[in-house]
C-alpha cells in the first residue's frame, strides 16, 4: 500500500513537470500557425487572447504596430475595434434599464428628444429595443457622425433614413441606431457617454481602453492601415485616432455624442477585450463584479430572429468554427479587423484584433481573421 502511494506521488510529480513543457509546446503550434497564416496573405499586424476556463490562457502580438518605423507590435498596443463597441453601448443602456431610469419598450423619440418615425409608418412606434437590435427600419444613407441626419428639423431629407418596411417587423445593420443610442446613455445618466462607460464597464473590469482619444495613451495606439487591393500596399488611417479636443470643448450632451462614435468607437487591447470577454460570458459578472443582471445578458445574447441571430450588439452564428455555435460579434473600419467570441457553456472564448489585413472573405468572415481564430481554438483549446 505504502509502495503503490509513493508510486503515485512520482507519477504525479512527473505530470506536473511536464505541463508547462506541455502548455510550451501547444503554444508554439499556435504561433508558428498564426505565423503560416500571415505569410500567405497581407498582414501588418495581429493581436490575440485565448480564454479557456474562465480565464486568460493566452496572449500573444505579431507583426508590426508601425510600417513607417516598423516597431513590431506588442500585447499592450490598443486598437480601435469597430462595432465590437456596440455591445459597450447596449451593456451601458442595460444598466440604465436595472436603475429604472428606462424601459426596452420606450418610444425612442421621447428619449432622444425629437420625433423618430417612420414615415411610411408613422403611427408604428420605434423603441430603444429597436435601436439595439437594427429593427428600427433606420438606415445609414444620409450619415450617421450627427444626429442631426434624422431630425426632421435639421434635414429636410431625413425620411431618406428609414426603410419601406414598418419598424419592428425587418432588419438592417444601422450605425446611427447606436450613435443615437449614445445621446440616450447622456441624457438618462447625466454623465457623458465616454465617461458613463468608463466609470461603469471598463473601471470595474479593470479595462484600460476608452472611446475617448484625448484621454488614452497615443504611443500605445496601434496605427491602422488599409489595404489597397490594385497596388498591394497598405495605407495609413490617421481618422482612426482622429482627437477631438475642439468638439469636446464645444460639447453638448445628448447631441454630438456621435464624436465619440458609440457604434465603433471604443480603444483596446485583445488582452483588455478578454477580459471585458469573459464578463459576457459569465452572464454580466466578472473580475468579482457584477455589470448587468443575468437577466440583462442573457436578453443581450438571445436572438430577435433567427434568420440574423441578432440579438443587443451580440450575435450568435455556427459559421466562424465548424460545429460550435458562438456568441459575439465582429468590427471592421479604417482598414482594422476585430473579432470577440464565445462558448458560454464550454467557457472559452478568442479576441483576434488586426490593424490591417488583406479583406479577403469566407462565409461572411474576415478569412484571415477566421483562420486565426480556428488556429487558436485547434492549438490551444480543442487540445
Amino acid at each position: 500500500m505504502r509502495k503503490t502511494k509513493v508510486i503515485l506521488k512520482i507519477i504525479v510529480g512527473f505530470i506536473y513537470l511536464l505541463t508547462p513543457l506541455f502548455v510550451i509546446a501547444q503554444e508554439a503550434e499556435a504561433e508558428a500557425s498564426i505565423r503560416a497564416i500571415m505569410s500567405q496573405t497581407n498582414v501588418v499586424g495581429v493581436s490575440v487572447a485565448v480564454v479557456k476556463n474562465n480565464k486568460i490562457i493566452y496572449t500573444q502580438s505579431f507583426g508590426l504596430k508601425n510600417i513607417e518605423t516598423n516597431t513590431p507590435l506588442t500585447d499592450d498596443c490598443i486598437f480601435r475595434i469597430a462595432s465590437i463597441s456596440k455591445s459597450f453601448s447596449a451593456t451601458s443602456i442595460m444598466q440604465l434599464v436595472e436603475a429604472k431610469k428606462l424601459s426596452l419598450e420606450d418610444d425612442a423619440s421621447d428619449l432622444i428628444g425629437f420625433p423618430l418615425r417612420n414615415p411610411k409608418f408613422p403611427d408604428k412606434v420605434i423603441t430603444l429595443k429597436m435601436l439595439l437590435s437594427h429593427r428600427s427600419s433606420i438606415n445609414d444613407s444620409q450619415g450617421y457622425f450627427s444626429l442631426d441626419s434624422i431630425n426632421p428639423a435639421t434635414n429636410p431629407e431625413y425620411a431618406k433614413c428609414y426603410n419601406n418596411y414598418a419598424p419592428g417587423t425587418g432588419y438592417m445593420y444601422c450605425n446611427l441606431n447606436y450613435n443615437m443610442t449614445g445621446a440616450i446613455i447622456e441624457k438618462y445618466s447625466g454623465e457623458r457617454f465616454d465617461q458613463y462607460v468608463k466609470h461603469h464597464v471598463l473601471d470595474p473590469l479593470d479595462i484600460y481602453g476608452g472611446y475617448c482619444v484625448d484621454s488614452l495613451d497615443k504611443n500605445r495606439f496601434a496605427t491602422i492601415y488599409e489595404f489597397n487591393k490594385e497596388t498591394t500596399k497598405f495605407t495609413n488611417s490617421p481618422n482612426a485616432y482622429a482627437p477631438r479636443s475642439e468638439e469636446i470643448a464645444h460639447y453638448e450632451m445628448g447631441k454630438t455624442t456621435p464624436i465619440f462614435s458609440p457604434t465603433g468607437g471604443m480603444k483596446i487591447s485583445a488582452t483588455d477585450l478578454a477580459k471585458y470577454m469573459i464578463m459576457h460570458m459569465n452572464l454580466g459578472k466578472a473580475n468579482g463584479k457584477r455589470i448587468i443582471s443575468k437577466r440583462s445578458s442573457r436578453l443581450m445574447q438571445t436572438p430577435l430572429s433567427s434568420d440574423e441571430n441578432y440579438g443587443l450588439a451580440i450575435l450568435k452564428t455556427d459559421k466562424l468554427i465548424e460545429g460550435k455555435t458562438l456568441t459575439g460579434h465582429t468590427g471592421s473600419a479604417y482598414g482594422l479587423f476585430s473579432t470577440m467570441f464565445f462558448e458560454p457553456n464550454e467557457k472559452f472564448g478568442i479576441v483576434v484584433i488586426s490593424n490591417g489585413c488583406n479583406p479577403v472573405y469566407d462565409n461572411g468572415f474576415n478569412a484571415f481573421m477566421k483562420n486565426t481564430v480556428n488556429s487558436l481554438y485547434k492549438n490551444l483549446i480543442n487540445k
